[in-house]
């Protein structure tokens, strides 16, 4: 019996995406690299593409003796271009006869105050995250319909894409985008057998990323747990089996949903009176008399 913590531990069955190929944008490092390592796991072929070839030529090496599974490829990929999409799609199927699943992953983010961004700041959050997501949904997505095969639109989106979020504007406009995109599709293109779901993600700390978002002396100030009200962040394998069972043959009537894996923290940030937290027993005991009053 494992002694790792419940949400540490895989959740599906062994061999549960045996014979699935799935394709995992900015798989290389990252939650990318978490979901790929369980996908595999699994059984799964899985093509991880990003624009370093280097980090994911590493990562690949890594993961077939971490997992055991040989099947892993690393294609150079910059989503921004569609015919690289198009040459990722073309090696994932001559390297493994077809594709069954799309992971948009692949995304970019920085935090500052709106006035003080150039409109090319803009563009590059923008072209990674929306025009990156559709650029490969619409080579995938032609190429399923093509072929009349099914198949499963995975999109990683965040709780903001909902509701906005300042100090965040590029990244929030695009991540609406890629949000209404995998809504609309879900119910366009299910007539094909293909479904379109998304997952928003809470605070999961990885190295690239958090080290950008939460430079010092922003990181020490700022407890990502704090605005959490189950305490925590979240752990790797969690999201990694979100997204496993997401891609599977288990949610096959899922189908146009947005799961948010965050412990609550968009929840606690959306009702007008959850900082009374914050108040001691002592100061409630106050409100009560005044109120009995």
């Amino acid at each position: 019996m494992s002694t790792a913590h419940p949400y540490a531990q895989p959740m599906l069955r062994d061999n549960a995406l045996q014979g699935k190929t799935i394709v995992v944008t900015g798989g290389g490092t990252g939650l990318g690299r978490a979901m790929t390592t369980y996908f595999l796991q699994l059984g799964a072929n899985v093509v991880i593409s990003s624009r370093k070839l280097e980090v994911l030529e590493k990562t690949a090496t890594e993961l077939r003796e971490q997992t055991g599974n040989a099947n892993v490829l690393a294609v150079q990929c910059d989503v921004r271009k569609y015919d690289e999409v198009e040459a990722l799609l073309e090696k994932t199927i001559s390297t493994y006869g077809g594709v069954d699943v799309l992971l948009n992953n692949a995304a970019g983010n920085f935090i500052s105050p709106t006035e003080r961004l150039s409109h090319k700041a803009f563009d590059v959050i923008v072209d990674i995250v929306l025009k990156g997501s559709y650029n490969c949904t619409l080579a995938f997505g032609k190429r399923w319909i093509a072929d009349k095969k099914p198949g499963t639109i995975l999109n990683i989106v965040t709780t903001y894409a909902s509701v906005g979020s300042a100090f965040v504007v590029p990244s929030a406009a695009a991540k609406a985008g890629v949000l209404a995109m995998t809504r609309s599709l879900a119910v366009e293109w299910a007539k094909y057998g293909i479904r379109s779901n998304a997952i928003a993600p809470g605070p999961f700390p990885t190295e690239g990323a958090w080290s950008r978002l939460f430079p010092e002396p922003l990181a020490s100030q700022l407890d990502p747990a704090a605005n959490v009200p189950l305490k925590r962040v979240g752990s790797h394998q969690e999201l990694a089996n979100l997204a496993a069972y997401m891609v599977s043959d288990f949610s096959a009537y899922m189908n146009g949903e947005v799961v948010t894996l965050d412990g609550g923290e968009w929840l606690n940030g959306a009702g007008e009176f959850n900082k009374l937290e914050l108040l001691t027993s002592e100061m409630w005991d106050q409100i009560e008399k005044t109120m009995r009053r």
